[in-house]
């Protein structure tokens, strides 16, 4: 299993103009073959930070996943607002079991 795991950090005042975007980019991914999670979640406490965290089959769904239309899209939506900070890391897990 492949994870991607980070931030994304915002100008607080463009979190809500990329929303619409988010939402497009969420509903494609999770329909995409290979896509076992894909979430993004703004921090409660910290304005205009989004937490990312992706799980792939594998490192060819991500990559095909990379060369979508709709990552096209949501890069641009990206590039029409303040990005602060992106640190995304690609983690590569070997064995997943039930925690408890």
């Amino acid at each position: 299993m492949i994870i991607v795991s980070g931030i994304l950090r915002l100008a607080a005042t463009d979190l809500a103009s990329l929303r619409e975007a988010a939402a497009g980019v969420l509903t494609a991914t999770r329909a995409e073959d290979g896509c076992i999670v894909y979430s993004f979640a703004e921090d409660l406490l910290e304005p205009g930070l989004v937490r990312i965290y992706e799980e792939w089959e594998s490192r060819e769904a991500l990559a095909a996943h990379g060369r979508s239309a709709h990552i096209a899209a949501w890069h641009k939506a990206l590039s029409a607002v303040t990005v602060i900070e992106r640190d995304l890391k690609l983690i590569e897990a070997g064995k997943a079991e039930p925690l408890g």
